[in-house]
Protein backbone atom coordinates (compact mmCIF):
# COMPACT_ATOMS: atom_id res chain seq x y z
CA UNK A 1 0.00 0.00 0.00
CA UNK A 2 1.16 3.32 -0.61
CA UNK A 3 1.98 6.00 1.72
CA UNK A 4 -0.33 8.37 0.33
CA UNK A 5 -3.42 6.10 0.29
CA UNK A 6 -6.34 7.75 0.47
CA UNK A 7 -10.38 7.22 1.71
CA UNK A 8 -13.81 7.51 3.03
CA UNK A 9 -14.93 8.61 6.44
CA UNK A 10 -18.37 9.61 7.98
CA UNK A 11 -19.71 12.15 10.40
CA UNK A 12 -21.83 10.94 12.31
CA UNK A 13 -22.28 12.45 16.09
CA UNK A 14 -19.29 14.77 15.81
CA UNK A 15 -17.24 11.51 15.13
CA UNK A 16 -15.13 10.55 11.67
CA UNK A 17 -15.46 7.14 11.49
CA UNK A 18 -13.79 4.80 8.88
CA UNK A 19 -15.86 1.54 8.36
CA UNK A 20 -13.57 0.40 4.99
CA UNK A 21 -11.32 -2.28 6.77
CA UNK A 22 -8.49 -2.04 4.23
CA UNK A 23 -8.06 1.87 4.98
CA UNK A 24 -8.87 1.76 8.60
CA UNK A 25 -6.02 -1.27 9.08
CA UNK A 26 -3.93 1.10 6.74
CA UNK A 27 -4.56 4.51 8.99
CA UNK A 28 -4.42 2.09 12.01
CA UNK A 29 -0.74 1.47 11.41
CA UNK A 30 0.35 4.33 10.97
CA UNK A 31 -0.95 5.69 14.56
CA UNK A 32 -3.93 6.73 13.58
CA UNK A 33 -7.36 6.33 15.43
CA UNK A 34 -8.60 4.10 17.64
CA UNK A 35 -10.59 0.59 16.98
CA UNK A 36 -14.38 0.55 17.94
CA UNK A 37 -15.20 -3.28 16.92
CA UNK A 38 -14.30 -2.91 13.08
CA UNK A 39 -14.79 1.31 12.60
CA UNK A 40 -11.92 3.13 13.41
CA UNK A 41 -13.00 6.06 15.16
CA UNK A 42 -10.60 9.65 14.03
CA UNK A 43 -9.99 12.17 16.78
CA UNK A 44 -11.22 15.04 15.14
CA UNK A 45 -7.56 16.67 14.63
CA UNK A 46 -6.56 13.38 13.04
CA UNK A 47 -9.61 14.05 10.52
CA UNK A 48 -8.96 17.26 10.23
CA UNK A 49 -5.10 16.77 9.53
CA UNK A 50 -6.21 13.89 6.64
CA UNK A 51 -8.89 16.40 5.26
CA UNK A 52 -6.70 18.97 4.95
CA UNK A 53 -3.83 16.58 3.54
CA UNK A 54 -6.48 15.16 0.89
CA UNK A 55 -6.36 11.97 2.25
CA UNK A 56 -9.44 11.47 3.56
CA UNK A 57 -12.79 12.33 2.41
CA UNK A 58 -15.56 13.01 4.96
CA UNK A 59 -19.37 12.41 4.22
CA UNK A 60 -21.65 13.81 6.89
CA UNK A 61 -24.24 11.25 7.31
CA UNK A 62 -27.59 13.29 7.61
CA UNK A 63 -26.78 14.94 4.68
CA UNK A 64 -24.46 12.76 2.67
CA UNK A 65 -22.74 15.63 1.25
CA UNK A 66 -19.23 15.77 1.16
CA UNK A 67 -18.00 18.06 4.27
CA UNK A 68 -14.94 19.76 3.43
CA UNK A 69 -11.99 20.92 5.60
CA UNK A 70 -13.20 24.39 6.34
CA UNK A 71 -16.88 23.42 7.36
CA UNK A 72 -15.54 20.20 8.90
CA UNK A 73 -12.88 22.72 11.01
CA UNK A 74 -15.85 24.61 12.00
CA UNK A 75 -17.80 22.08 12.90
CA UNK A 76 -15.29 20.89 15.61
CA UNK A 77 -14.32 23.95 17.00
CA UNK A 78 -18.38 25.46 17.67
CA UNK A 79 -18.19 22.09 20.02
CA UNK A 80 -14.60 22.33 21.54
CA UNK A 81 -13.10 26.27 20.99
CA UNK A 82 -9.92 24.88 22.01
CA UNK A 83 -9.45 22.38 19.41
CA UNK A 84 -7.77 24.85 16.45
CA UNK A 85 -4.84 25.26 18.83
CA UNK A 86 -4.86 21.89 19.44
CA UNK A 87 -5.09 20.94 15.55
CA UNK A 88 -2.11 23.21 14.67
CA UNK A 89 -0.05 20.98 17.39
CA UNK A 90 -0.98 17.86 16.35
CA UNK A 91 -0.30 18.92 12.60
CA UNK A 92 3.21 20.47 13.46
CA UNK A 93 4.00 16.91 14.81
CA UNK A 94 2.51 15.29 12.61
CA UNK A 95 4.60 17.02 9.56
CA UNK A 96 7.87 16.33 11.43
CA UNK A 97 7.72 12.68 11.15
CA UNK A 98 6.34 11.97 14.70
CA UNK A 99 2.94 9.62 15.75
CA UNK A 100 0.60 11.92 17.52
CA UNK A 101 -2.32 9.80 20.25
CA UNK A 102 -4.85 11.54 22.37
CA UNK A 103 -3.53 12.55 25.83
CA UNK A 104 -6.01 9.80 27.37
CA UNK A 105 -7.43 12.79 29.95
CA UNK A 106 -3.85 12.97 31.93
CA UNK A 107 -4.51 16.29 31.89
CA UNK A 108 -2.23 16.50 28.62
CA UNK A 109 -2.80 16.61 25.12
CA UNK A 110 -0.69 14.88 23.35
CA UNK A 111 1.19 11.61 23.99
CA UNK A 112 3.97 11.65 21.29
CA UNK A 113 6.15 8.48 19.57
CA UNK A 114 9.81 8.97 18.46
CA UNK A 115 9.73 8.87 14.58
CA UNK A 116 9.70 5.05 14.22
CA UNK A 117 8.84 3.98 17.12
CA UNK A 118 5.21 3.47 17.10
CA UNK A 119 4.04 -0.10 17.72
CA UNK A 120 7.35 -0.99 19.40
CA UNK A 121 8.34 1.16 22.26
CA UNK A 122 6.15 3.80 24.32
CA UNK A 123 5.47 6.90 23.71
CA UNK A 124 8.25 9.37 24.50
CA UNK A 125 6.72 12.49 24.60
CA UNK A 126 3.94 14.09 26.81
CA UNK A 127 2.81 16.99 25.47
CA UNK A 128 0.94 20.30 26.95
CA UNK A 129 -0.38 22.68 24.14
CA UNK A 130 -0.85 26.37 25.08
CA UNK A 131 -2.01 29.50 22.93
CA UNK A 132 0.95 32.74 23.03
CA UNK A 133 -0.24 34.53 25.67
CA UNK A 134 -2.02 32.01 28.23
CA UNK A 135 -0.95 31.86 31.40
CA UNK A 136 -0.40 28.30 33.37
CA UNK A 137 -0.02 28.24 36.80
CA UNK A 138 3.27 26.36 38.41
CA UNK A 139 1.95 24.28 40.76
CA UNK A 140 -0.21 22.28 37.91
CA UNK A 141 2.97 22.21 35.63
CA UNK A 142 4.83 21.40 38.55
CA UNK A 143 2.57 18.44 38.90
CA UNK A 144 2.27 17.68 35.05
CA UNK A 145 5.88 17.44 35.59
CA UNK A 146 6.11 14.72 38.06
CA UNK A 147 3.53 12.72 35.89
CA UNK A 148 5.74 13.09 33.09
CA UNK A 149 8.70 11.97 35.29
CA UNK A 150 7.49 9.22 37.18
CA UNK A 151 6.17 7.63 33.85
CA UNK A 152 9.83 7.81 32.20
CA UNK A 153 8.45 10.16 29.32
CA UNK A 154 9.71 13.87 28.67
CA UNK A 155 7.56 17.13 29.35
CA UNK A 156 7.28 19.32 26.54
CA UNK A 157 5.18 22.12 26.22
CA UNK A 158 3.98 23.44 22.51
CA UNK A 159 3.21 27.06 21.88
CA UNK A 160 0.99 28.48 19.45
CA UNK A 161 2.12 31.74 18.94
CA UNK A 162 -0.22 34.33 16.82
CA UNK A 163 0.77 33.82 13.37
CA UNK A 164 0.16 29.93 14.20
CA UNK A 165 3.74 28.98 14.01
CA UNK A 166 4.65 26.11 17.18
CA UNK A 167 7.53 26.61 19.47
CA UNK A 168 8.30 23.98 21.53
CA UNK A 169 10.35 23.86 25.10
CA UNK A 170 11.21 21.00 27.10
CA UNK A 171 10.61 21.28 30.97
CA UNK A 172 13.06 19.61 33.26
CA UNK A 173 13.08 19.50 37.36
CA UNK A 174 16.34 21.13 38.50
CA UNK A 175 17.21 20.80 41.94
CA UNK A 176 19.20 22.91 43.98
Amino acid sequence: MSSFMTGEGILEEGRVIVRDREYASFLKERGYGVLEGEELELLPEEALYLSEDKRLKIKDKDTGEEAGFQSLAERFIRERPELWIRYLIYRDLRKKGYVVKDGYGLGLDFLVYERGSFGKEPAKFLVLGLSEGETLKLEGLLETLRMAMGSKKELILAVVESRGDVVYYAVSYVGF
